[in-house]
Parts: structure tokens; C-alpha cells; sequence
């Protein structure tokens, strides 16, 4: 007989701790289908323990010197780049991205570290003397206090650090609450958290599903969230959270556009826009959905261009260093995915490459798709409306540039926008008029980089303040304005 799956435990207060609910998940393999492990779906009492525990830590950390602070960052660091190999593969294995994705998403987490290093200059604030004769003021930044990160499924290594190493460094304690799809990443990282010397409490681990999350969201010593999901969940959280005076950032859905126009070169667009659309399956909030082509004559090039593109990409086990695209999360994602690429066609697209029912030998119970394209699709329909979250490629047509910017602008999500030219008076009004957080010219995946924050617009995104960079600084501090006067004879009160 089998031994049954090992359930993760959490981390709390500086613990390992079997939780006490007794309901739990099995972690899949979407590529293979085997279980990995059970991860626990815990109650609102693991919450409070994980709350009160970094309530208690943070009286401590939020007087440890911002460069003493910092050492902890750059121990982890080290040990991020000492098991990155391991920590890829096990991305790999629990998401089903190729490994080249998972190296990339890796790498792009250690960059938020290093940038988050730089706390000492980043959290200074400002002095103005004699705002009026012998008076000084001034304005300090100080921690907010006990913080917590939902991340999801598709980047279980990366989207913790836009805020991790930030909230930390800022003099925060946190709470993680990684996905139940994909908890294993996080929790080898939290082992490397409890090896960089962060004291009891200041990190803690806390796995579950939606009721865990909105115990996080109402718990009293919770004072700030940090989201990336869908945009119903993206406004769920930001509604109850705020709703209970915490301050939230919540980034949403998307349904990122890419408008080629006619003077766009073929080859490397091709291969971008393809890489965009089709990367990590299309399960990133940045993942292109729409193609839009401008003017006939880019039509009749480059739509043959993408679907021979898209028909040959391997797909298979991402371990497989040859293969391009790996599986979708679950085999209810995969039968989602499909019913919408079957509501495109109904609608009049027309299906060029169709990924459905896909079949990788040796791995039948994974759950692959294939690349699909959809053209002619109806602007308006199931296909343009819908943030699908898989390797569908929808093509849409236009004149000119003007109506590709209204088309774009004309959807509720505005994540990401991308232009394919080589004109820069064209490049120069798309950014300017385009409504979405992130442009890429001549870019497919316009993802900042760590000193930059992750922008997002309209049901994209809920909240004033993005992660990473600068704007992760202002989220996790709180500023303290100082006005004071010193008399001259104030020693001869003593």
C-alpha cells in the first residue's frame, strides 16, 4: 500500500505547525497528474495565531535599524541564488511553466530583494527648517504594522516579492497566504526565510483557501493586504478589506491588447507577439490575448505568420528543457478554456488553430491544450470580453490607429497595452492616449522591472498604490509629520 501525500504544514511564530483543520486539498501536478502533497484549507483560529504572533514580533522589528534590517534581505538573497536551481524545478513541477519560465519568474523575485536592500535611502523622508521663525518641521516614514500577501497560483515564486522584501525592510511584520494550487514554492522559501535569521513572528506562513482569506481580510490586527488575482476576488478583497479601514492594493484581471501596424517587422514580431500570448500557457495577468492588426496589408501578412507560429510550439512537460508551453493549472481550467474558445466560434470567429482536445504522450492525464487562434473575433464577444487565462489567441482588425487606441480603450480592463511599430510619432501617441498601466513598444510582455512599480488601470487594478519599487515603500509606510520649536531658555525649566 501507498504511503498517503505528506500535508504542508504552517509557519508561525518562528514554528512549524501542524494545523488543526481537518479539511484539506490535494497539490496536483498539471502535468502528470500525480499528487504532490495535501495543503491544509486553515481556519480563521490558525489566522489569529499567525496575526498575534506577528503583532508581537512587530514591537521588536519595527525598531531594528533600517541597515541591520536589510542584512536579513541580503541572507536571503544568497540563499535564493544558492537553491535557485531547486526552487525553479519545483515551480516547474507544481505550475506545469517550462523551466525557462520558472528560472525567469525566480530571477525577477530575487530582483525585488535587491532592490528592497536599498530601504535605507528609499524610506527617507524631508526637513524644512524655519517654517516660521525658530520652528522646524519635518516628515518621518514608519511601519504600518502587521501585513498580509495573497498571492495566486501562476507565479507562486515572484508575486509574493513585489511586496515581501519591501514590507519587510519598511520594519513590517507579514502573513503569506499562497495559493492552494500552488503552496509548495512558498513554503520551501519560508524555510529559507527561517535560515536568513528573521526573528519569531516577523515572517509567518498561513495556507487555505477563501474562508482563510477572509479571515485575513477581517482580522482587527491586520492592517494592510496585498492581492493578485481575478478581478471578482481582486474586488472582493478590496471591498471587505477596506471596508474594515485596512489600506489594500488588489490587482485584478486583464485582457492585454497588441496592435501591430503595417510597419512592424515581421519576423521578430511574430516571434514576440507569439511568446506573449503563449507563455506560461497564457496564465500571467501580462499574457497578450488580443491581437490587433492595422490595415489590410498587415492582415494578409501576419495573420498567416502567427497561426504557422502558433502551430508549431511544443508543448509537453515543461522539465522537458525542449518543450515551450507546458499545462494548464487544472482540469477544470483546461474544460473552461475550451468552452470559451467554443463561444468564440459560435459568435463567428473563426477558429485557425485549434488547441482543443490536445494529447501529450506519456502524459495523459495532464492537462495540456494546444495553442488556439480565433480571427474575426466580434469585438464585444465572450472571446474580447473575457480574461480566458489560457493559450488563446484572439485577432481582431482594424484601419487605423486611431480605432485600435478607441477598441483598446473601450474595455473595462487595462492592465497592459502593447504597440508593434517603427514609427515614434505612433509609438509616442499610443502612450500618450492608451488607458493601461503598462505599455510595451515593441514589446510583448510589458512587466517593470523591480525598480519600477507593476502599474494597472481601470478593473485591472483596486487601490492607489502598486507593488514594487517606490510605490511599495509608500504602501507599507505610513508618513509622521513633526512640527517643533525650541526655546532658547527651555534648559532653565530644570
Amino acid at each position: 500500500m501507498s504511503e498517503s501525500p505528506t500535508t504542508i504544514l504552517n509557519y508561525i511564530n518562528g514554528e512549524w505547525r501542524r494545523p488543526s483543520a481537518s479539511e484539506k486539498l490535494a497539490i496536483v501536478n498539471p502535468a502528470t497528474g500525480n499528487v504532490l502533497a495535501n495543503v491544509p484549507l486553515s481556519t480563521s483560529e490558525e489566522v489569529d495565531r499567525a496575526a498575534q504572533a506577528a503583532a508581537q514580533a512587530y514591537d521588536e522589528w519595527r525598531h531594528v535599524p533600517a541597515p541591520d534590517r536589510i542584512q536579513y534581505l541580503f541572507n536571503l538573497k544568497n540563499l535564493l541564488e544558492e537553491n535557485f536551481d531547486d526552487l525553479a524545478r519545483l515551480i516547474t513541477i507544481e505550475n506545469g511553466k517550462t523551466l525557462a519560465e520558472a528560472r525567469g519568474e525566480l530571477r525577477r523575485a530575487i530582483e525585488n530583494v535587491e532592490v528592497a536592500c536599498g530601504i535605507p535611502m528609499m524610506m527617507q523622508g524631508g526637513f524644512v527648517e524655519n517654517i516660521a521663525r525658530g520652528i522646524d518641521e519635518f516628515m518621518i516614514r514608519q511601519p504600518v504594522g502587521v501585513c498580509a500577501i495573497i498571492s495566486p497560483f501562476n507565479f507562486p515564486g515572484m508575486i509574493p516579492f513585489w511586496f515581501l522584501p519591501y514590507a519587510l525592510a519598511c520594519g513590517n511584520t507579514v502573513i503569506i497566504k499562497p495559493s492552494e494550487r500552488t503552496p509548495l514554492t512558498m513554503h520551501k522559501i519560508l524555510h529559507l526565510i527561517e535560515q536568513a535569521g528573521f526573528a519569531p513572528g516577523v515572517v509567518n506562513l498561513v495556507n487555505g483557501g477563501p474562508e482563510t482569506v477572509n479571515a485575513i481580510l477581517d482580522h482587527h490586527t491586520v492592517r494592510a493586504i496585498s492581492f493578485v488575482g481575478s478581478t471578482p476576488v481582486a474586488r472582493h478583497v478590496y471591498s471587505r478589506a477596506s471596508a474594515n479601514g485596512k489600506r489594500v492594493q488588489a490587482q485584478g484581471g486583464a485582457k492585454n491588447p497588441l496592435i501591430i501596424l503595417p510597419d512592424a517587422d515581421l519576423e521578430t514580431t511574430t516571434q514576440i507577439v507569439t511568446d506573449s500570448v503563449f507563455g506560461n500557457a497564457g496564465q500571467r495577468c501580462l499574457a497578450a490575448s488580443l491581437v490587433v492588426t492595422v490595415g489590410e496589408d498587415t492582415r494578409r501578412e501576419f495573420v498567416p505568420a502567427l497561426t504557422e507560429a502558433a502551430s508549431s510550439r511544443v508543448v509537453g512537460y515543461g522539465l522537458d528543457e525542449s518543450v515551450q508551453m507546458g499545462p494548464v493549472i487544472t482540469p477544470q481550467s483546461k474544460a473552461r478554456i475550451e468552452q470559451v474558445i467554443q463561444e468564440g466560434v459560435d459568435e463567428g470567429a473563426s477558429i485557425l488553430v485549434d488547441g482543443r482536445r490536445a494529447r501529450v504522450e506519456g502524459y495523459d492525464a495532464g492537462n495540456f491544450l494546444r495553442p488556439t487562434i480565433l480571427d474575426n473575433v466580434p469585438h464585444g464577444g465572450e472571446v474580447f470580453r473575457t480574461e480566458i487565462f489560457g493559450p488563446v489567441m484572439g485577432i481582431l482588425h482594424v484601419n487605423t490607429l486611431e480605432e485600435a487606441i478607441q477598441l483598446v480603450n473601450s474595455h473595462n480592463y487595462g492592465n497592459m497595452a502593447c504597440l508593434f511599430t517603427s514609427s515614434g510619432a505612433a509609438a509616442r501617441k499610443f502612450r500618450n492616449e492608451v488607458e493601461a498601466g503598462n505599455i510595451g513598444i515593441n514589446i510583448g510582455v510589458a512587466a517593470p522591472m523591480a525598480f519600477f512599480p507593476f502599474s494597472g488601470w481601470k478593473d485591472s487594478f483596486f487601490g492607489t498604490l502598486h507593488g514594487q519599487a517606490g510605490h511599495a515603500v509608500e504602501f507599507y509606510t505610513q508618513t509622521k509629520i513633526v512640527i517643533e520649536r525650541w526655546l532658547k531658555d527651555w534648559s532653565r525649566q530644570f
